[in-house]
């Protein structure tokens, strides 16, 4: 088993905290010796008090506890206190106790907004709405003791100088989904209050086989580089962070070893976007082409330097739309493969249809010899090394969701196997499958894993979950899929563009200050500012209703049928207007602009 990684100064894991009038104050009650922490609301300012001031009859401050202090966000004219209300312990990593973000409060400290000008208040009050989407942010998970950004063998690596520094100071910035927010507790030598907090998924399971307990966890770190919705973020950026990339760790212990493995998701990494536009699948538009080549390297550059060799799985169809993107991503990768780097293309809708999902054995043959030399980690009842994994695979289908969170699940059944196999609780034939309730409990924990990675990015429990969660597919299952595809389209083109705003203001990829140029959408002008779906809907169907009536009328007087054809017209002018500016009509974020 590993070393407890025992940090420099533990932190705070219990809080009261105090609303005055003038200021927040949070209290250590964990029984703790340590001071609290005075923030003032006027500025947002810090500091550290011996005593939480007395309280009078006209100075009477409401009370909450606490559970942890996620970080300060500065807007325009104040700062917002960002702190855990409510936590849930979803199990344990390492020996150590994992929580859940159940829910998170977001405190103004802007008392400063009084002497702001009536533009300042009105900006702010646009940022303040989206903070309020914030504090719905799912899939939050935080520990005390333990480093959760860091796999298994990367913490197995720290050395002991670094073991002892801090909980974030050992952190890995790219999965630190507070990374921004606590820049002012850091400045302020804060560290019992400097909680690091990751987005992605956590869920385990036990099991027995004989006399062997098994406990499995699957772990995934959202990386914050290029984090967004779905639809408004695609793609690579110019530096070769790509949208929804997600480091999948699953991690096995029993009988005192431990054995780890790590896959990647990541979207297509160069330069292309799908700008929604009211039409169920908008068109893919591939931006400054020539770049791809130099963006695929970097990106892939930086996966060698990461996790050693990468065996690139790209997903995607070869024909009709998707097929330009597979293309260009075959051709650039030509520039980069090596004995290091390769690049595997399998048609997943070809070979596997909508049912059988089955024949993604037919890629594990492709891919098999990979995953045997690069191999996984694995640790001995003393702790130490017996191998590690020394590549990874990279998956990647147009979302990195549906397609991708069946075939990670399929590698990591099949790499399970290799490790029981390796410590001697399998036989040389033996496979989950010959374990009912262990098959059962495999299924479901890739299949909430899938569920929570998606619904981070899209807004809805992945597709194709069914096949994950019970071995095939199902007549509810595609039913659910058709529902869940419904509600993507209706949360890209109508609220995605607002979700994406606050993410962005949160991770820090836009910065508030008083001489930038900020558009919130009540600033909006021309057609964009008057541009409103839900009251061009309403005046189509209006438009329908009268031209029916005035048909229903034509057999008592013939001029009904001339106004049963100009409110027809009308209509039809008016949804021909909708579609064709379609862009328009929908949510669109505000603060980030899409690249070119």
């Amino acid at each position: 088993m590993m070393e407890r990684a025992e940090s420099g100064q533990k932190l705070y894991t219990r809080m009261r905290l105090w609303e005055f009038p003038d200021q927040f104050v949070v209290e250590p009650t964990d029984g703790s010796s340590g001071s609290a922490l005075a923030i003032s609301r006027a500025d947002g300012s810090m500091n550290l008090i011996h005593e939480v001031p007395e309280c009078s009859i006209l100075r009477v401050p409401k009370i909450r506890t606490i559970f942890g202090v996620v970080g300060v966000l500065k807007l325009l004219a104040g700062s917002y206190l960002i702190v855990i209300t409510e936590r849930e312990c979803v199990g344990s990593y390492l020996g150590h106790p994992i929580y859940k973000v159940a829910s998170l409060k977001i405190l103004p400290c802007d008392h400063s907004l009084n002497n702001s000008s009536a533009e300042q208040k009105k900006v702010e009050a646009e940022f303040s709405r989206l903070l309020k989407l914030a504090e719905r942010t799912p899939g939050l998970y935080f520990s005390y003791d333990t480093n959760l950004t860091l796999s298994v063998q990367r913490l197995n690596t720290l050395g002991d100088e670094s073991k002892l520094l801090p909980l974030w100071r050992q952190a890995e910035p790219r999965f630190l989904w507070n990374n921004y927010l606590m820049e002012a507790l850091i400045d302020n030598k804060l560290d019992p209050f400097l909680l690091p907090v990751i987005q992605g998924s956590f869920h385990h399971f036990q099991t027995a086989i004989g006399r062997d307990i098994i406990d499995v966890t699957l772990i995934a770190r959202r990386c914050t580089r290029r984090n967004g919705t779905r639809m408004w973020r695609r793609g690579a950026d110019s530096d070769g962070y790509v949208a929804n990339f997600v480091e999948t760790e699953q991690v096995v212990q029993m009988n005192g070893f431990m054995a780890s493995f790590v896959q990647v998701r990541g979207s297509i990494p160069f330069l292309w976007e799908q700008t929604v536009d009211l039409t169920y699948k908008p068109k893919f538009e591939i931006l400054r082409a020539e770049e791809a080549p130099r963006v695929v390297e970097r990106h892939f550059l930086d996966l060698r330097k990461k996790y050693g060799n990468v065996l690139a799985v790209d997903l995607v169809n070869k024909h009709g739309g998707e097929g330009r993107l597979c293309e260009n991503f075959g051709n650039a990768m030509q520039n980069v493969a090596s004995d290091d780097i390769r690049y595997l293309h399998f048609d997943f809708h070809r070979i596997c249809g909508h049912v059988h999902f089955e024949r993604l054995s037919i890629l594990f043959e492709q891919i098999e010899d990979f995953l045997e030399k690069n191999g996984y980690l694995l640790l001995n009842e003393k702790g130490e090394k017996m191998k590690e994994q020394r590549g990874v695979v990279r998956t990647n289908c147009i979302d990195c969701l549906d397609r991708t969170n069946v075939t990670q699940s399929m590698i990591g059944r099949n790499m399970l196997e290799v490790q029981l196999r390796r410590i001697g609780i399998f036989g040389a034939e033996e496979t989950i499958n010959s374990h009912p309730n262990f098959d059962e409990n495999f299924k479901i924990l890739w299949a909430n894993h899938g569920d929570d990675i998606s619904l981070q990015y899209s807004g809805t429990p992945a597709l194709k979950g069914d096949f994950v969660r019970c071995g095939q597919r199902t007549m509810q299952g595609i039913l659910n899929d058709g529902w869940n595809a419904l509600a993507r389209y209706y949360l890209n083109n109508f609220c995605d563009g607002t979700k994406q705003d606050a993410i962005d203001l949160l991770q820090g990829h836009y910065i508030v200050s008083v001489s930038r140029d900020i558009a919130p959408r009540s600033q909006s002008a021309g057609l964009e500012a008057m541009a409103s779906f839900p009251l061009a809907l309403s005046l189509v169907l209006t438009g329908l209703f009268f031209a029916t009536l005035s048909l229903r009328q034509v057999r008592y007087d013939l001029k009904h049928l001339l106004f049963s054809v100009i409110w027809a017209s009308l209509s039809v002018a008016l949804a021909a207007f909708v579609r064709a500016n379609g862009r328009l009509f929908c949510n669109r974020p505000c603060l980030h602009k899409p690249q070119r």
